[in-house]
């Protein structure tokens, strides 16, 4: 038996009010463990939007001008309610994305984690002064609010890819509308109501839910009032957005697709690769854009590296996320599976030797097993597409030289992973790829003090780290004559 859903908003949050939709529009959020409806929320019309963007710009001169003391209050203050109910909110995120239980209660710890950071930053914002070079006048920068801003965040991180976006924004003073994916709303509104306990004003957060996203958030975009566009997503949807926000010239951040690489070196050591392979694999069940997409093997140790692999693999036991035990869920919806399954069959056409998995499971919900593939070739569309689900495709190379100009090989840059035990190879090859992350010896390298973000179809802009505030703030030049 399914459990219950944990009580919830499902209304929309504009203007520090919950509220239906203008036209009375619901939309279904369902359980992809077995395809059924969990609720309804709000389904959020033009006119809605047009309300949480006018909400969020009445309050943007009075929350710049809050205490940062205040504004950090509040972020630490939402921090610690998160971390008391993580059981709760942990069911809840389950329930509608599907995780394991053990995966969902650690993107709490890991987004709650962002509130933590930006709290102590909101009060190291700071701009500096100086002597002009010909001592005749003095030179003073000081850092402003970007202003309001519209985040779009994904399904597969629901609470972390928005504390990543709405810490740095509360911090710096910027007020912000939150589109959260149709598919995972509950867990945004859960937080929405969290920073509302916690003391955050009306109108500096503002909730819609829409069916119809580019219909609902272009008016958004295209409004000259608005002044940053912040989205993690698809490539392709990316591009769109880019192309919209040229016309008010947003400040612009993107976090995008990926085809991370991860690369063993003949003289890696194989437990930790192999433990190193399992987290940056199955993090999310491998619907994250972290997640190894490539493994690329040197070959004198690629046979022994895949045994151990799928050995691993093997042993997950798959199931309902609710339940403590299960290691691996189900897949957000059934087009996701069926495009998991689609890469998987088009490799086994193409020669690739399956050692675990690559079949779809019969029964409810959106469930793939675990799956390693070898004996790979390029011509593989696994090759050059985003997998989004766990399965590991294992390609060998032959030196250093073929194994980074592999890994180059794709349009993204978002991350990479490399195992080797000497440093300076570690090093060299560190500087050879082009990412805008690289783990060493580690299957994980998101961390809140560490800047987040991508390089070529992966993306710009950076999230976490001192870099993350930057993103949410402008610098203004004050040349005062004495």
């Amino acid at each position: 038996m399914t459990a219950s859903l944990p009580t919830t908003p499902t209304q929309l949050y504009i203007g520090g009010t919950w509220r239906d939709a203008e036209n009375g529009a619901t939309l279904a959020v369902e359980n992809p463990a077995t395809g059924d409806a969990l609720t309804r929320v709000a389904d959020a019309s033009v006119a809605d939007g047009r309300a949480a963007l006018d909400a969020a710009v009445a309050a943007q001169a009075d929350w710049a001008a809050t205490a940062p003391r205040d504004r950090g209050e509040i972020l630490r203050k939402a921090f610690e309610l998160i971390t008391e109910r993580t059981e709760e909110l942990a069911l809840l995120m389950t329930l509608e994305m599907g995780k394991p239980l053990k995966e969902s209660r650690a993107e709490i710890a890991y987004g709650a984690e962002f509130f933590r950071w930006f709290a102590e930053e909101s009060v190291r914002i700071a701009g500096r002064y100086s002597v002009a070079p010909n001592g005749a006048t003095r030179l003073l920068t000081m850092k402003q609010p970007v202003g309001p801003c519209l985040m779009i965040t994904p399904w597969n991180f629901p609470l972390a890819m928005g504390t990543r976006k709405i810490g740095p924004a509360i911090a710096a003073g910027c007020t912000m509308v939150v589109k959260p994916a149709s598919l995972t709303p509950l867990t945004m509104f859960w937080l929405a109501s969290v920073l509302e306990e916690a003391g955050l004003p009306g109108g500096v957060l503002n909730v819609v839910t829409t069916s119809s996203t580019g219909q609902v958030m272009e008016p958004i975009i295209r409004d000259p009032r608005l002044r940053k566009l912040t989205f993690t997503g698809s490539t392709e949807v990316g591009r769109s957005l880019i192309e919209q926000s040229a016309e008010g010239v947003l400040r612009v951040s993107m976090e995008l697709g990926g085809n991370a690489p991860f690369l063993v070196f003949e003289d890696a050591d194989l437990d930790k690769a192999v433990n190193g392979a399992m987290l940056a694999k199955m993090r999310n069940i491998g619907e994250a854009c972290t997640a190894a997409n490539r493994f690329l093997v040197h070959e004198s140790v690629a046979d022994e590296f895949g045994r151990r692999l799928a050995e691993r693999m093997s042993s997950l036991s798959v199931g309902d996320g609710t339940g403590d035990s299960i290691d691996v869920g189900p897949l957000v919806e059934e087009k996701q599976r069926d495009k998991v399954s689609e890469l998987v069959e088009d490799a086994k056409a193409k020669g690739a030797q399956v050692l675990t998995g690559g079949e779809v499971p019969g029964g409810a919900g959106w469930f793939y097993p675990p799956t390693v593939l070898a004996e790979l070739t390029r011509e593989t569309k696994i090759w050059s597409e985003e997998i989004f689900g766990p399965v590991a495709p294992i390609f060998t190379f032959t030196d250093d030289d073929e194994a980074v100009a592999m890994a180059n090989d794709t349009e993204y840059g978002l991350v990479s992973y490399l195992f080797t035990e000497n440093l300076s190879r570690a090093m060299l090859v560190s500087e050879r790829l082009e990412t805008g992350m690289v783990g060493v010896n580690q299957g994980v390298v998101s961390n809140p003090a560490a800047p987040f973000g991508g390089m070529k179809a992966s993306g710009f802009g950076r999230e976490g780290g001192d870099e993350g505030i930057e993103e949410y703030l402008e610098t203004k030049y004050v040349g005062l004559a004495l």
